[in-house]
């Protein structure tokens, strides 16, 4: 018998869409006393905002619009409740985007995935997200407490002092980006040295089944979360693995990219989501992944509207090894040259790991000439190839994915 995190997860439609009308004009109420939300949230009447059908009449709030209301009153724009030093945690984003970040009870929700993965009270999670600067790390750190399991703050990089601490320690569960669990096993094995974990929980980039697979074989459960820096979880899988189950503290609609109108059911749309959480009331907040509603509940009993997972981006933005990559990030690389007239970043697969190809078109030149500007302006390391000026597409691309998500 499956053993739920609370009960709200297997609450009636009726009574999650009573709870909704209850919460939802206290959270618009609460966000309009705000500065950060004063001019887009003038005129409506918070009491009439009850379903995630109201918020449709209400303004996107997007990463731009959040960078400005940043530059104007740092560091989080007026959008929170509690002003920088009564946060737990303060956090910095590509961009850079300031997060605020709590300790109490699954501030974050994501204990609610992490029971969803068995994992509790006897564990010992080595959490392998980054704890600099990001909130990855302590989201999921939160996410344990919430949950009774320990933590072996491992973070990321120095893989064989990761392998020998999970031996040592008896590490059962892993968090972090799912292939980066298989380069421990795999160093782990290299060194002799056997581990325990059973369990993991990943996010940050996409699951693909042929990994999924290995680990099962390995005898190892994978489930994946969507969250990101500024909502936290926003949707997660159960064992019965069909869609993610979006958590009970938010609420997802999916629109048309670029707008705030609801796409048809089913259809593929951008992620546009509002958070329950009292300290950052984010109201329409666009993510610019893309995915769509699954019908019906899943097999698991958790009774909340499922989503299909993260199915790209509504721009060209596009994750890699757990880094997002943005358009502009690719022009200032063209800028910092004047030897380059384009370029285009390609992500790939090489086994389990993801790879990150610079295409630079450019008067001859080497491509070590290139590697220090790539990775400032990147912030990942690549292959670089130089190919002539009018190599590339002309379709407006500066970063395509070729991964397969199938």
């Amino acid at each position: 018998m499956t053993e739920y995190f609370d009960q709200l997860e297997t609450r009636s439609p009726e009574a999650r869409a009573a709870a909704l009308a209850r919460a939802l004009p206290l959270q618009i109420a609460r966000a309009q006393a705000l500065p950060g939300y004063q001019g887009a949230l003038a005129d409506v009447e918070a009491a009439q905002i009850t379903t995630p059908c109201d918020l449709a009449r209400l303004p996107v709030l997007r990463k731009s619009d959040m960078g400005r209301a940043q530059a104007g009153k740092p560091p989080f724009g007026g959008l929170t409740t509690h002003s920088a030093p009564l946060m737990a945690h303060i956090f910095q984003s590509p961009g850079p985007i300031y997060e605020p970040g709590g300790v109490t009870h699954d501030w974050w929700r994501m204990g609610r995935f992490l029971h969803a993965c068995g994992i509790g009270a006897g564990d010992i999670v080595q959490n392998c997200f980054s704890y600099h600067l990001v909130p990855a790390g302590m989201i999921f750190e939160n996410g344990a407490r919430a949950v009774g399991a320990a933590v072996l703050p491992a973070g990321t990089g120095q893989t064989e002092l990761q392998a020998r601490a999970a031996h040592d320690v008896g590490v059962t569960a892993y968090a972090g980006t799912p292939d980066y669990l298989k380069v421990i096993l795999d160093k782990a094995a290299d060194m002799g040295l056997p581990l325990k974990i059973t369990k993991a929980a990943v996010g940050g980039g996409a699951l693909f089944p042929s990994l999924r697979a290995e680990y099962a074989a390995r005898g190892i459960t994978c489930l994946q979360c969507y969250a990101t820096a500024d909502l936290g979880n926003i949707a997660y899988e159960s064992a019965a693995q069909e869609g993610m189950i979006v958590d009970e503290a938010v609420i997802v609609e999916i629109v048309t990219p670029g707008t705030g109108n609801p796409v048809a059911p089913g259809e593929v749309g951008e992620v546009v989501v509002t958070t329950l959480n009292p300290d950052y009331p984010l109201i329409r907040f666009a993510t610019g992944d893309l995915s769509a509603v699954m019908e019906g509940p899943s097999p698991c009993g958790r009774t909340n509207m499922r989503i299909r997972g993260w199915m790209g981006r509504a721009d060209q933005t596009t994750k890699i090894k757990g880094m997002f990559v943005r358009p502009e990030q690719v022009a200032a690389l063209v800028a910092r040259h004047d030897s380059i007239t384009r370029a285009r970043v390609i992500a790939s697969r090489e086994g389990e790991s993801d790879v990150m190809t610079v295409r630079i078109e450019a008067l001859g030149g080497e491509a070590d000439h290139y590697a220090g500007s790539v990775t400032e302006t990147l912030k990942l390391r690549g292959r670089i190839e130089i190919v002539p000026p009018g190599s590339l597409p002309n379709d407006g691309k500066v970063i395509e994915d070729l991964r397969s998500y199938d």
